[in-house]
């Protein structure tokens, strides 16, 4: 939960710097969704991918060494499959971005993901969170599930969210173009 926390504090910290973009799944799915301009997106996924490998390079010599982080390398717990874990990556990532369309602030439903499918995959719902600990630890098993599944997630909550709500004044414009 220590680090659904600590998102929850950057987002308040950082959120009006960067929209909180700390997920390129997140920035992806809005690019998709046409609610944030293509051009930006290589030098956010970029950035996050620096970030996140530079956070788990900050880690390494304060757990004395690449083996000591291995909590923080996202795979699977216990007799977990690749369809299993990619089932739970694209749900909690659907449930985080639905909340992210919803209410705009990600924190409280990302606890609620880890508490859920933490124990099975890790919740990452990242892909920058786990390509850096990937990087760092060299440990790549399973990762495509940790890259697909939350962008595949994310957009497809993003496009949901999209078809199943408009703001009032897209629906007053869709409405009367109707009448007329």
């Amino acid at each position: 939960m220590a680090w659904g926390l600590v998102v929850m504090v950057m987002i308040y910290a950082l959120g009006h710097v960067s929209g909180s973009h700390f997920n390129p799944a997140i920035t992806i799915a809005f690019a998709v969704s046409c609610k944030y301009p293509w051009r930006q997106v290589p030098g956010y996924v970029i950035s996050q991918l620096a970030g996140s490998t530079l956070a788990i390079l900050t880690l390494s010599p304060m757990f004395h060494g690449k083996q000591d982080i291995k909590f923080t390398v996202t795979q699977y717990s216990g007799q977990a499959t690749d369809l299993e874990g990619f089932i739970w990556e694209f749900v909690t990532s659907f449930i985080l971005m639905l909340t992210i369309c919803g209410v705009a602030t990600e924190g409280a439903a990302m606890l609620f993901d880890m508490l859920i499918a933490g124990k099975i995959t890790g919740a990452s719902m990242n892909p920058a969170r786990s390509i850096g600990a990937a990087l760092v630890s060299d440990k790549f098993e399973c990762l495509w599930v940790y890259i697909v599944a939350p962008n595949l997630g994310m957009i497809t909550a993003s496009k949901m969210y999209g078809l199943l709500w408009s703001p009032p004044s897209e629906n007053l414009d869709k409405e009367n173009a109707k009448i007329a």
